[in-house]
């Protein structure tokens, strides 16, 4: 049965890793320039530029998106997955 507690759950803690990950990975590349973390993200976040303010907040919007993009098809799968278990026990 499709959780709707869980979704959110979820879908909130994928969100949050990775705009965490994104502000590290950001703050990484800003102290240590010749690791070039851009083009990690540059690819998967359109209007994502490198050390700018609108690049920033791009890539946070982004981030977030992509949790709950994550998280909906995670829990879906799950969902499905777990009915079809209980079907074949």
């Amino acid at each position: 049965m499709f959780n709707k507690h869980r979704m959110i759950v979820v879908g909130n803690t994928a969100s949050l890793f990775l705009l965490v990950s994104f502000t590290l990975c950001v703050a990484f590349g800003a102290v240590f320039p010749s690791v070039r973390m851009v083009e990690a993200w540059a690819p998967l976040l359109p209007g994502f530029e490198w050390l700018t303010l609108k690049g920033f907040l791009f890539g946070l919007v982004g981030s977030y998106l992509y949790g709950w993009y994550i998280a909906v098809l995670w829990v879906s799968l799950y969902a499905w997955f777990s009915r079809h278990d209980r079907i074949t026990e």
